[in-house]
């Protein structure tokens, strides 16, 4: 977009796009309309409205369905096209291109009402810019909206500038994030999707731009537009799911509680821990070998376990499937040049390619974030997933690992795709930069499909729209404190309202550890009524390694989340059937109580648990009841909703309640899931 800022462009430069001409109806129900950059493509179907222009961009297999075409009629009028089916109407203005969508007579969506002095639109409604799209979208003067993928600051973006664009983000304090969607929705009954793996920019009321109208700007050519008209969130989510797919519900063990750090540096140590977790009683699944733990550093990644540290793995494997255990092993899609793996795939044209040599690229790590327990790493490869036979030989490498015992994988990075690298299918670096993650988790999750002995369960960090099909997702690496911990849960619920239901975070903090217990012991409170609950970071996340007082209100909340593994299940069945999260907030769970959007730190888990974690040291915690009658969970007072709750929590003691009229289906005090009996 040549002379284009960010922070204060001049609209007034961009031409918009005008219609040219009349409307055709083709057999398909496709409306094609003429216009000053090309032709419009507009199709209506039972959800909305698609609108489509440029060339056809390249399928990396984001939708799951495609929505059935209604019959149209089209009307000419002066200045204005209508196309309308049933109930349906989109009214396509000429000059400029611009657009109301209604449903019955209720505006849907429209192109905005913020006018310039000297023109009818301030922003541009469709514009063909530099390499891209422009497109703006009315904004009410007090309208909410959501989604967007993985952030971690107000879960509504009114006012915020977000970027979709996967990235390494190092932690959750600013805006990148590694799961991202260009997703979103509205309690006002609309929402948009930017069908595409391009980098998107949103100006959501964005005062800059126009602090009425949301702006999108999509670095593609190719414009596929989806405008949804569910009446709110839930709606929203099952028509947006139902175009990108939903995720199954995963296996019962994967619900218990994992436990890792960065990193178990041998055979002796991991063994030693999982020992003294059954030694103290610690309800735990599954432990996992990350990065370090059980590659070499400079060889990896190579199916490989290091010579050195496991000339043998079987007996390590052994003892800890005869403890109990589940086991994670971590992965990333790269390929270190020290490894003779890299020269072998290379010559096979297996590995992105770099469009200024023709060789197979070289990615360099960029070594400012790397210390002492984060060394340094190699030039690496990177797997083209693109390429079938490179595609299922990564898939098929993991039959080793899963028959070995291994009962998940880790499946870690996915953002290093950059605009240098050419994949054999002829995506350049833009365009599977996003794309890249959507492929490699279902490549991982295949492999489990295929292989797993347990069930397929996949943990990814990195994710684009259609990755919530293979679950689950975790948040990367936050910060040691409370501001990590309540920009975690913001991130989680920020994925569930993109339509990502399952969520996990890294409990305790993954970097900047300063063994604060309380703090660790609220953030495993949190997590207990999150989809997955993992105990991970930079140094010791045992629960004894935080002292006596801290192991016991740990224990007690991980001995209450296997209790609610049937009532998680039954959330998880609704994720399958609806694309509802797990954990939801409050503008999702809450469509009927606009003072309950404010509360967006505390979330539902379910149905019917309202969740208020405590953010601070000391144990104060705010909390809204939502009109109705609550109770405390698991056992204690009632209390009328519709007001603010202001408690004081004992370090054992958590702000959770329930609907007073529902049942909690819970199960026995286990620490383990084959404890059980029957299920998934």
């Amino acid at each position: 977009m040549s002379g284009f800022a960010l922070d204060s462009p001049n609209w007034g430069r961009i031409p918009p796009v005008r219609v040219t001409g009349r409307a055709e109806i083709l057999a398909s129900g496709e409306v094609l309309l003429p216009t000053s950059a090309g032709t419009l493509t507009v199709t209506l179907h039972e959800s909305g409205a698609r609108l489509r222009m440029g060339p056809p961009a390249r399928d990396y297999g984001i939708l799951v369905d495609l929505p059935a075409v209604r019959v149209p009629t089209v009307a000419h009028g002066d200045g204005e096209t209508v196309v309308s089916s049933g109930a349906q109407a989109l009214a396509i203005g000429h000059e400029p291109l611009s657009f109301v969508l209604s449903r019955g007579g209720r505006q849907v969506q429209a192109s905005p009402g913020d006018g310039h002095f000297v023109r009818r639109f301030r922003l541009p409604p469709f514009a063909l810019v530099d390499g891209g799209w422009f497109v703006s979208l009315e904004l009410g003067e007090d309208t909410a909206v959501y989604g967007l993928g993985e952030k971690w600051g107000r879960l509504d973006r009114r006012g915020q500038l977000i970027r979709s664009f996967n990235h390494d983000a190092l932690g959750v304090n600013a805006e990148v994030s590694y799961k991202n969607a260009p997703f979103a929705w509205s309690p006002d009954g609309w929402g948009v999707f930017v069908h595409t793996t391009a980098a998107v920019t949103h100006g959501v009321g964005y005062a800059p731009w126009s602090q009425r109208a949301y702006g999108l700007w999509v670095d593609s050519p190719s414009l596929d537009l989806f405008l949804l008209d569910g009446a709110d969130g839930a709606a929203q989510l099952r028509q947006y799911t139902a175009l990108t797919g939903r995720a199954p519900v995963p296996p019962r063990w994967s619900l218990g509680v994992i436990l890792s750090k960065a990193y178990y540096r041998d055979a002796e140590e991991i063994l030693s821990v999982a020992r003294e977790v059954r030694a103290r009683g610690m309800p735990c699944e599954t432990i996992t070998f990350d990065g370090r733990a059980w590659q070499d550093t400079d060889t990896r990644f190579a199916f490989e376990w290091c010579p050195k540290r496991y000339p043998d793995p079987a007996p390590v494997i052994a003892e800890l499937k005869s403890l109990g255990f589940h086991i994670c092993v971590w992965e990333y899609p790269l390929i270190s040049v020290r490894n003779p793996l890299f020269a072998e795939l290379a010559g096979k044209g297996w590995l992105l390619t770099d469009r200024r040599s023709g060789e197979a690229y070289r990615y360099r790590w960029d070594p400012e974030p790397f210390g002492a327990v984060l060394t340094a790493l190699p030039e690496s490869g990177l797997l083209d997933f693109t390429h079938p036979d490179a595609y299922a030989y990564w898939r098929d490498r993991h039959r080793a690992l899963f028959e070995a015992g291994v009962d998940m994988i880790k499946a870690d990075f996915g953002e290093q795709v950059d605009d240098f690298m050419v994949a054999s299918d002829g995506s350049s670096g833009s365009e599977l930069h996003n794309a890249y993650a959507l492929l490699y988790n279902r490549c991982v999750y295949e492999a489990a499909e295929r292989y797993a002995a347990d069930g397929a369960f996949l943990f990814s960090r990195s994710a684009w729209s259609g990755s919530q099909r293979y679950p689950s997702q975790w948040g990367g690496d936050p910060q040691a404190d409370w501001g990590g911990l309540a920009a975690s849960l913001r991130g989680g619920l920020s994925w569930g309202l993109s339509g990502g239901p399952y969520y996990a975070t890294d409990v305790g903090g993954f970097y900047g550890d300063r063994r604060d217990p309380e703090l660790y012991v609220r953030w495993a409170q949190a997590a207990v009524y999150s989809a997955h609950m993992r105990l991970h970071g930079i140094g010791p996340r045992e629960p004894w390694s935080y002292g006596p007082e801290a192991e016991a209100a740990v224990n007690s909340a991980l001995r209450l989340r296997y209790r609610l593994i049937p009532y998680l299940e039954h959330a998880m069945t609704q994720a399958r059937e609806t694309g509802l999260p797990v954990q939801r907030a409050m503008a999702l769970a809450c469509p009927g109580e606009r003072v309950a959007r404010s509360f967006e730190n505390q979330f539902f888990c379910g149905d019917d648990l309202l969740v208020a974690p405590c953010l601070q040291p000391g144990g104060e915690v705010e909390v809204y009841l939502p009109a109705g009658r609550w109770r405390r969970f698991p056992e204690g007072a009632t209390f009328d909703g519709g007001r603010i709750l202001r408690l004081e929590l004992a370090l054992d003691e958590t702000a959770v309640f329930a609907r007073d009229e529902a049942r909690i289906p819970l199960g026995p005090d286990v620490i383990h899931t084959s404890d059980l009996g029957g299920g998934p």
